[in-house]
């Protein structure tokens, strides 16, 4: 695919769009189609969608039809004009194919650090836990050989060791709660809302009306959207309260994570250029799920997320390299050589 660097005239989109399909339809030729593929360029700068383009097209197409219908046979300028359209849409499914590509990789990231996760809880569940039991043993067989006074002060340090090992049992289990794979999402929040409740002060609540086992993958990804999601509220929302709903809608996922903190301008935040890395990676964590994030918040109004994900991963994602698929023009040259 040729690519070219002289950018178009500042020219509306609509009426660059007209005048290149107007030549297509009339001569054809290689330099209109490649035109539409620079327009569908900047038509995805510009932030435009995929049924603005398709309406933008059928307006174009109607125009020049109106004003010239017997120029050339109906069929000949529909096979003409879909030509043209697809290879302004070019640019859209090789940006689609980018997305899919991304997703892809997030997942694969995602897999191996929860991988990781898991052995770092074991770690503080086996290893920690059986070093502090030593410790208890070695505090246990020293006892006796110390003065009634020393042996209290022994029983205080067994008792910070029981401190200790619960803390790293709790920290495991929030780390990789197993109670994840044998009793579900909702009873593994209900444990970290216990948890993060205790070390914090937060009244937090949880309420679930999920009649489905998650898949796995979602599962766990959406605890750690809530983990995330809690660790944000404690940091920044000066809340004293916290409230998470599962629940689904049609074929989807929802979960919400409402708090009564100080709130916030979510569209100052995301046009700050110093969005919170706690949104950023809750946001990664969701694209990797087809899914969608909506904030909602105001200074003074809390702040309430609304997690929408598909209960199916999409099996027919595409893999493939991003710039893999040639253009329309490159695929008609190759058919008609």
């Amino acid at each position: 695919m040729l690519m070219s660097t002289t950018p178009l005239p500042a020219v509306d989109l609509e009426h660059s769009y007209a005048r290149a399909l107007a030549r297509y339809l009339q001569r054809g030729g290689e330099g209109p189609l490649h035109e539409a593929y620079e327009l569908g360029r900047r038509a995805l700068t510009e932030g435009r969608g995929v049924l603005q383009m398709v309406n933008l097209h059928h307006e174009a197409l109607t125009r020049l039809l109106s004003q010239d219908s017997a120029r050339r046979p109906p069929e000949d300028t529909a096979m003409r004009a879909g030509e043209f359209f697809a290879e302004c849409m070019s640019p859209y499914e090789m940006a689609h194919r980018a997305i899919n590509e991304a997703n892809a990789a997030l997942r694969k990231l995602n897999d191996t650090l929860e991988e990781e996760v898991r052995r770092i809880a074991l770690a503080l569940h086996d290893d920690a836990g059986q070093l502090t039991a030593a410790a208890q043993m070695q505090l246990d067989d020293i006892a006796h050989q110390f003065p009634a006074a020393a042996t209290e002060k022994l029983r205080a340090v067994k008792s910070l060791l029981d401190r200790v090992d619960d803390r790293l049992r709790h920290l495991s289990h929030e780390l990789h709660p197993a109670m994840l794979d044998h009793l579900g999402l909702a009873a593994a929040l209900e444990f970290l809302a216990a948890s993060v409740a205790e070390r914090t002060g937060l009244q937090i609540t949880v309420e679930s009306t999920l009649v489905i086992r998650l898949e796995r993958r979602l599962a766990t990804a959406l605890y750690r959207i809530v983990q995330e999601a809690l660790t944000n509220v404690r940091r920044h929302a000066q809340a004293s309260s916290v409230h998470i709903r599962l629940g689904s809608h049609g074929a989807a996922l929802r979960c919400t994570v409402s708090d009564n903190g100080v709130g916030f301008d979510p569209h100052r935040v995301s046009h700050s250029g110093l969005p919170s890395l706690g949104l950023i990676g809750i946001q990664e964590r969701i694209n990797a799920l087809g899914g969608a994030l909506h904030i909602h918040s105001a200074p003074g109004r809390g702040t309430r997320l609304e997690i929408t994900a598909p209960f199916q991963e999409d099996k027919h994602a595409d893999t493939g390299t991003a710039g893999g698929r040639p253009s329309y023009r490159a695929r008609r040259s190759a058919r008609h050589p």
